[in-house]
């Protein structure tokens, strides 16, 4: 029988298996089985088989290094098809346009104007109040007399914020590409234009009647009401009566006055015949009745007064003339007027009655009484007010005191009115408020029409300053910067030919008031000139930028 032998790689390299060589060692029968056998040689083998894939990750990780290191670029697929556009190159990313026209990177471009440097009288760089050819206008323009006299008033009413005299931002110019990139970018101009500024000081207020134009009335002894004459709202003068109080006491002053009247004639009566009888009398008796005359006298003087600290217009010398019913038919209806007197019987009327006149001129404000009602002298009556002049009270900040001065105007609006009063300062309190640190202030409005009401609030203003025509800017228009309030001026030939630089200058500018939408501008700018209003915070951002490198070149103040 053939038999076919099987040649494996190891009997082909002349090599046994392990098994074979265990099963034909010499001594070993066939079939006898022995423990395996070539540990070390299995590992050589795993090492000898993971050496290759090895040296392959070894090898990328070179050349990713080496890539890496010789700024490796993997190529678009526009370039390895062919069609890639070539590398743009005149572009300066520093000022986003094309570096052949970047003014900043190269000012010969478009060489600056003079430098003025700082002003240290208005606080800016560049003063166009001073050096008016730095306007980015056509022409030079003529500073008039009243814009030096108005910054200087603004400046001396209330501190302004400062710029720093160090910052170098006003050299920067802010370049665009084009108009349609202005556009893009949504910048909107405006011009620089001259507009009324007022100046003030806020304080909420309450309006009142004022005090020295103001009368309670009340009856000045017990009694009861007799009558009552006025009502709220009418207009008395001085001296009018008002109501009619029933007060005994009145009647017994009267009687009093009566009887010292009697007793003073009867006094004088003896001293006259004792006089006559000088020679046969002795002279003590004279001078008894003449004592009896000074008291009488001065009975006659007491009662007077007493009727007269009650309001009563008696005339003494005038009823030493009367007989006694004269006299009472006189004191009766002492005060009461004609056109009432006319209405009563001056037979029955009683003598009680005391009236109540007023002592001003003006209108009932206030009536707390009825016919019949028992009074007493500390019962409030009537108040009559003299509406035709108010006060007003404002509460200001303490802070704002050194600005304020009597004979400013103050306006006043009334909550909920569209009415707007004028009148003078007249008073400034020498406290503050323990709590609000705020300060009263007065001042006197006129109210000839009678439309103020007392006990009205509302907001007021001390007029610190009334420019009629200050130089203002669109609100928000300026920007700080970090030491300098700026805007950003447009190039005077910025539309002079499509290529014209499209820039704006930036400008330091000093603030003064806000009214409305409109901010004054102290010194900065000047009437004409175009600045960025709408999308300024974009050049502002550009500016930032340009600055980021380099830093600001002034120390913060």
């Amino acid at each position: 029988m053939n038999h076919s032998v099987i040649h494996t790689p190891e009997t082909s390299l002349g090599l046994s298996s392990p098994e074979s060589d265990v099963n034909n060692s010499p001594g070993k029968s066939p079939g006898t089985t022995t423990k395996p056998r070539g540990k070390i040689r299995r590992i050589i083998s795993l090492v000898l088989g993971g050496i290759g894939p090895t040296l392959v990750l070894i090898g990328f990780a070179a050349v990713f290094y080496f890539g890496h290191r010789n700024d490796w670029k993997i190529p678009k697929f526009a370039a390895l098809t062919g069609s890639a556009e070539a590398v743009r190159t005149d572009w300066c990313e520093e000022h986003s346009v094309p570096e052949s026209i970047c003014v900043q990177c190269d000012p010969t471009l478009m060489p600056k104007g003079p430098d003025y440097r700082w002003c240290p009288e208005h606080g800016v760089h560049n003063c166009p109040l001073h050096h008016p050819d730095v306007a980015q206008l056509k022409e030079t323009p003529t500073v008039l007399a009243s814009d030096l006299e108005r910054a200087a008033r603004a400046l001396a009413i209330a501190p302004r914020k400062e710029n720093n005299s160090a910052c170098a931002v006003y050299e920067t110019r802010i370049q665009f590409a084009s108009v349609e990139s202005v556009k893009q970018a949504g910048v909107d101009v405006e011009l620089v234009e001259r507009h009324p500024i007022v100046e003030s000081i806020s304080g909420s207020g309450e309006i009142v009647y004022d005090p020295t134009r103001l009368a309670s009335l009340a009856s000045r002894l017990p009694g009861s009401v007799w009558m009552v004459q006025k009502n709220v709202g009418d207009k008395v003068a001085k001296g009018e009566l008002l109501a009619v109080i029933d007060a005994p006491e009145v009647g017994n002053l009267k009687s009093n006055l009566l009887r010292s009247l009697a007793e003073e004639k009867l006094q004088q009566q003896n001293v006259s015949r004792l006089t006559q009888a000088r020679e046969v009398i002795a002279g003590s008796l004279i001078l008894d009745a003449e004592a009896a005359l000074a008291k009488a006298q001065a009975d006659v003087l007491n009662a007077e007064q007493s009727l007269r600290n009650l309001g009563l217009p008696v005339q003494v010398d005038s009823l030493r003339s009367m007989s006694d019913r004269q006299v009472l038919d006189s004191l009766r209806l002492l005060g009461i007027p004609d056109e009432i007197r006319s209405q009563l019987d001056s037979l029955t009327a009683t003598t009680n009655l005391l009236p109540i006149v007023s002592p001003i001129d003006g209108a009932i404000s206030k009536r707390t009484v009825a016919p019949g009602e028992v009074v007493d002298p500390t019962r409030i009556l009537f108040q009559v007010a003299d509406t035709r002049q108010m006060w007003l009270t404002l509460s200001v900040p303490l802070e704002s005191m050194d600005q304020l001065a009597v004979g400013q105007s103050v306006r006043f609006q009334a909550d909920g009115s569209r009415h707007e009063v004028q009148g003078q300062l007249d008073w400034i309190s020498t406290a503050a408020d323990k709590q609000t640190r705020m300060v009263q202030i007065r001042a006197v409005l006129p109210n000839s029409d009678g439309h103020l009401r007392s006990e009205t609030f509302g907001r007021g203003q001390v007029i610190l300053r009334n420019e009629p025509d200050a130089i203002v800017i669109p609100k928000g228009s300026s920007h700080w910067e970090g030491c300098c309030q700026v805007v950003f001026v447009r190039d005077k030939s910025y539309f002079d030919s499509p290529e014209s630089f499209k820039v704006f200058h930036v400008r330091s500018v000093r603030l003064g008031a806000t009214n409305g939408n409109y901010t004054e501008v102290i010194s900065g700018v000047l009437p004409g000139e175009v600045i960025a209003t709408v999308g300024s915070d974009v050049l502002r951002a550009q500016l930032l930028k340009n600055n980021l490198g380099a830093g600001c070149d002034c120390v913060a103040e």
